[in-house]
């Protein structure tokens, strides 16, 4: 994990982010020992995709979990870094549905498959590839436009998965939430630029899009 040793965690930001403080969440487990403002709460933290459809094929929504992670909001270098655990990619769940904006649900041998070749190694190959990671570069803190409006950060950094690495850039709102900092953002990627080819059956005629839409719903501590 990368740690600044010049974390930047500006006064002016901290009492911005008290005055969003909102409805109390209670968390199920103890935070970690001695645990540094911006360390992601992994219990709580949760990104979701939404794979698009090609053909005859079926939108899916996934969910999957962090296995480490560190944010310094703030930081104009040396931000932090996140890594997802891509064995715990599941499809299809109830959660990743209504997250991503799909209606109903998928019967449990539908989603077995889905899962099956979503982790095989024609995809995304978890047994080689076990885990995928965000280095941050920066996390620029963007004022509200307008008084009482929502704080925002700008993430920059490269993100691996699949073995390639590839610049991105996530736009996320923040808030303080019992103690705790609620960081959403989202953003797309291509499968094909990191040297993955999207599932296709049939001749074609059934598979999944390129395009994947990523949301990153994370828990920060916040002192």
């Amino acid at each position: 994990m990368i740690r600044n040793e010049r974390t930047l965690w500006p006064r002016n930001l901290s009492a911005c982010l008290i005055l969003l403080c909102g409805a109390a969440r209670t968390f199920g487990q103890a935070a970690p020992a001695n645990p540094r403002p911006g360390d992601v709460d992994t219990a709580h933290s949760r990104v979701y995709m939404l794979v698009g459809a090609t053909g005859l094929g079926h939108e899916h929504g996934v969910e999957g979990r962090l296995a480490s992670g560190h944010i310094d909001l703030g930081a104009a270098q040396n931000a932090g870094k996140v890594v997802f655990d891509m064995n715990s990619l599941t499809a299809e769940t109830a959660a990743a549905r209504k997250y991503v904006g799909l209606n109903g649900e998928t019967d449990a041998s539908t989603a077995k498959q889905v899962n099956d070749n979503m982790r095989g190694a024609s995809v995304l190959d978890v047994a080689k590839f076990p885990q995928a990671e965000l280095v941050i570069d920066s996390a620029t803190v963007v004022e509200p436009t307008q008084p009482g409006g929502p704080q925002k950060v700008v993430l920059d950094g490269k993100f691996t998965l699949h073995g390639v690495t590839q610049w991105i850039r996530i736009p996320a709102q923040i808030e303080v939430v019992n103690n705790m900092i609620h960081l959403r953002g989202s953003c797309s990627i291509l499968q094909t630029q990191f040297g993955i080819t999207p599932f296709t059956k049939l001749l074609g005629a059934v598979g999944v899009a390129d395009e994947v839409k990523i949301w990153g719903d994370l828990w920060l501590n916040y002192r």
